[in-house]
């Protein structure tokens, strides 16, 4: 079928996710039980995981698709007006069974929020539209999917995926991963807390990313990338010690998506043949240059938006 460069792929990515309109209102502080506060105008933001990576990836030229559901409402078509916006393919994008998923966001002036999120059509992508869209599957070079749709809809993608297919999970937000899922992923890519959660009493009294990557990597996955905000990251396969990657500095305006532009930005330059410390270090310019600006899917950088490795970051250390 497929010669394993995958040279014929007609995607450089699929990402199989969450699609939710994000409603954001500023408060001055957050309302006790029973209590009513005045907010800001209200602000709707596409975003979700998925729809999140698919425009990252977009927008840094990739050839993109996302298989996804949204709801036959307001909300849907601003997702897939968003995606169509950014060059990623909404082929794989089904419509109905539920209303678009909604995260409902409040902001204090320090920044912090409380949000409630009510996954709507994301929790109707089964594992029978993963099947039904198996052409999609084997058109790309890499699939990556997160933890916002069913597990059981992340493991028919494991169940399904093509030969020289590769498989990037963010198990975010984090749950219990079976072992065929772990075992597929190529990387697994969580941050601080998805490593702990993953871990649990096997992270042990270590706070070291170091051993948090060789642990990880004894669960199974081919390989890891643990971000760590503003210090980089850590990539290791097990070949030799974990490498540590660095991060520009920047100055942080907002977080949100940050992680999501990061692991599209890995996914893509792993198909395009990467290693995984270069990968690494390309996304974590990507996820630099996306904290500096507003919002999530609007802070993400075009190709010539990021910036160039600093001299002294040609070499990875090792950690």
């Amino acid at each position: 079928m497929h010669d394993h460069d995958h040279d014929d792929a007609t995607y450089d990515l699929l990402v199989v996710g969450s699609a939710n309109a994000d409603l954001v209102i500023g408060v001055e502080r957050r309302p006790a039980p029973g209590e009513t506060v005045l907010g800001s105008d209200l602000a709707t933001h596409p975003g979700g995981k998925g729809a999140n990576q698919s425009v990252a990836a977009a927008r840094l030229g990739a050839r993109t698709a996302l298989l996804a559901r949204v709801g036959d409402d307001a909300h849907g078509r601003l997702l897939l007006d968003s995606q169509r916006a950014a060059g990623a393919d909404t082929v794989g994008v089904l419509v109905g069974g539920a209303p678009t998923g909604v995260a409902l966001i409040t902001v204090d002036p320090s920044g912090d929020n409380s949000i409630v999120v009510s996954p709507g059509a994301n929790a109707r992508l089964t594992p029978e539209d993963i099947r039904a869209a198996g052409s999609l599957l084997a058109a790309s070079r890499v699939i990556s999917t997160q933890l916002e749709i069913p597990i059981e809809t992340v493991t028919e993608v494991v169940r399904t995926l093509p030969a020289a297919t590769r498989f990037v999970l963010n198990p975010s937000p984090p749950a219990p991963l079976p072992p065929e899922v772990l075992s597929a992923c190529d990387p697994l890519v969580v941050n601080e807390h998805e490593a702990r959660y993953i871990l649990g009493d096997d992270a042990g009294t270590s706070d070291s990313p170091a051993d948090w990557a060789r642990a990880l990597l004894a669960l199974g996955p081919r390989s890891v990338v643990i971000t760590l905000g503003a210090d980089g990251a850590l990539t290791a396969d097990g070949s030799g010690s974990p490498v540590a990657v660095p991060s520009p500095k920047v100055d942080a305006v907002d977080t949100t998506g940050a992680g999501d532009a990061f692991t599209a930005a890995l996914a893509w330059r792993l198909g395009l043949g990467d290693d995984l410390p270069t990968a690494a270090a390309y996304a974590a310019r990507v996820g630099a240059a996306s904290v500096t600006r507003q919002g999530a899917q609007e802070s993400y950088p075009t190709a010539d938006q990021v910036p160039a490795p600093a001299p002294a970051q040609e070499e990875a250390a090792s950690a």
